[in-house]
């Protein structure tokens, strides 16, 4: 029995992770809580104590980062007592501690970056005098990504390293460059055939004088110094091109991974009207006059957008949905999306029961999650839930007309561009007017939104736009 315990010990926590059993990260309200799991001794020695594994914060999260560890080694712990900072792909959340103990160790540090959900990040423990034994505590490989799971076929290519010297008289340095030729084929040492590529020296050219007339880095230095001339050509210019690498952050990298399978999966298709916005500027002004005098937000031609949208969207609910493949499901709350362009990324914050709230609440809840998206502080409950999406780059950037993708599982999302005056013929040959007209175009997915649906809710959308005091009532 002591035995089977001893074989259970230590691995639990992994165990539990590979048959599904929740070990960390559940989210509340105000921070990350977490779940964890009890060790035991372990044939290692170790006293019993407890796994910190990164947990997961959303869906479609994977990994993340730790920003900063607020506590120590050694540190005395205690619940409801905040342990580091994680990074998601959207935002910094803090980790709490749920038992009291002693941080024993930290595996990963500060500024540790592509984290697996369910790697081991800290160890705990109960007693202060077993901190000293964590000292040297290496995790398990294969502990985080495969849930423990270990290759058994490991050793045996270690034995056959240690095994091919003995069996093999040539020199090592003959395992940096290719075979001796055969047939056609020219080989060369990689520093020689990178020389070669950078300098646009043709191989087969050139007389090699390693061995088995294998081309070396100085064959092709002695062509260069007799042929130097011609061998460079304009090509050999691009090795000096100046540029730099930047890192991709969680959120790009979430952004490319759920746009690029949106336009692979989605049958995306494009419906376009233009929206004269004359009588929407004249509301908008006397309702900011009325602002100001309170003391309130002043309310934007974008949040108008957000509210007209919500309404169309409560008359036409089959834009409101998601596909799935078993049903279509329809939402009964209107809970808009607002893209945000951040330093960071990309955000898309989130305006829950659009369509019931003032113009004057909308426009104060985004100012405050534009904030929190370029502070780097949304929570998940500031982004998930959303139901449609709205992208406007016509106010801020002046971007006439675009065409945006999809934001899955939703089915729908507006692009809106920038306002612009034009001429309006009147009755008579002579007469005309001038109306400032905004477009905008609904991106649809078709295995939820049919044509004349699309053209439905652009209609509605269109009439609240032209009719603003519509939406007042």
């Amino acid at each position: 029995m002591v035995g089977w315990v001893r074989g259970f010990n230590g691995n639990i926590s992994r165990m539990a992770r590979t048959m599904g059993i929740p070990v960390v990260g559940s989210i509340s309200n105000k921070s990350l809580q977490m779940h964890l799991i009890r060790g035991f001794a372990t044939d290692a020695g170790l006293p019993p104590h407890q796994e910190i594994g990164m947990p997961s914060l959303s869906p479609t999260m994977t990994e993340g980062n730790i920003a900063r560890w607020l506590k120590k080694e050694g540190d005395k712990i205690s619940p409801g007592e905040v342990l580091c900072e994680v990074e998601t792909d959207k935002a910094t959340v803090e980790m709490e501690c749920m038992e009291e103990g002693y941080l024993a160790k930290i595996v990963l540090g500060d500024g540790a970056k592509e984290i697996k959900v369910g790697q081991v990040i800290a160890i705990t423990v109960e007693e202060e005098d077993d901190i000293a034994k964590f000292k040297d505590y290496e995790p398990p490989k294969g502990d985080a990504a495969d849930g423990g799971k270990k290759s058994s076929a490991s050793p045996p290519p270690m034995k056959e390293v240690a095994e091919k010297p003995a069996s093999s008289p040539q020199p090592n340095v003959s395992k940096a460059v290719e075979s001796s030729k055969a047939g056609d084929r020219i080989f060369s040492s990689p520093l020689a055939k990178k020389l070669a590529e950078d300098h646009n020296v043709p191989l087969q050219s050139i007389k090699g004088t390693g061995p088995d007339g294998h081309i070396v880095k100085a064959d092709i230095e002695d062509y260069l110094a007799s042929y130097g001339k011609e061998a460079t050509t304009p090509f050999s210019k691009a090795a000096t091109l100046d540029y730099t690498d930047l890192p991709h952050t969680q959120i790009r990298k979430v952004t490319a991974s759920r746009l690029l399978l949106s336009k692979q999966t989605i049958p995306h298709y494009y419906l376009t009207v233009d929206t004269c916005v004359d009588k929407l500027m004249e509301l908008r002004s006397q309702l900011n006059t009325l602002q100001e005098a309170s003391g309130g937000k002043r309310i934007s031609v974008n949040d108008l957008v957000i509210k007209a949208a919500a309404l169309a969207l409560r008359k036409v609910p089959q834009c409101n949905s998601s596909w799935t493949n078993d049903y279509i499901r329809q939402y009964h709350n209107v809970n808009i999306n607002v893209a945000v362009q951040t330093d960071n990324g990309l955000y898309v914050p989130v305006v829950r029961d659009a369509d019931k709230k003032g113009l004057s609440k909308i426009a104060e809840e985004i100012k405050h999650l534009a904030q929190k998206a370029k502070d780097n502080s949304l929570k998940p409950e500031d982004y998930e839930g959303g139901t449609f999406t709205v992208s406007n780059l016509g106010g801020p950037f002046g971007v006439k007309q675009f065409c945006a993708i999809i934001n899955p599982p939703q089915s729908g999302i507006l692009a809106v561009g920038s306002a612009e005056k034009r001429v309006i013929p009147g009755v008579g040959p002579d007469q005309f007017k001038f109306a400032s007209f905004m477009p905008v175009t609904l991106s649809c997915d078709h295995r939820v939104i049919d044509g004349a649906i699309g053209a439905e809710w652009l209609k509605a959308f269109k009439g609240y736009i032209e009719n603003p005091e519509s939406m007042l009532l």
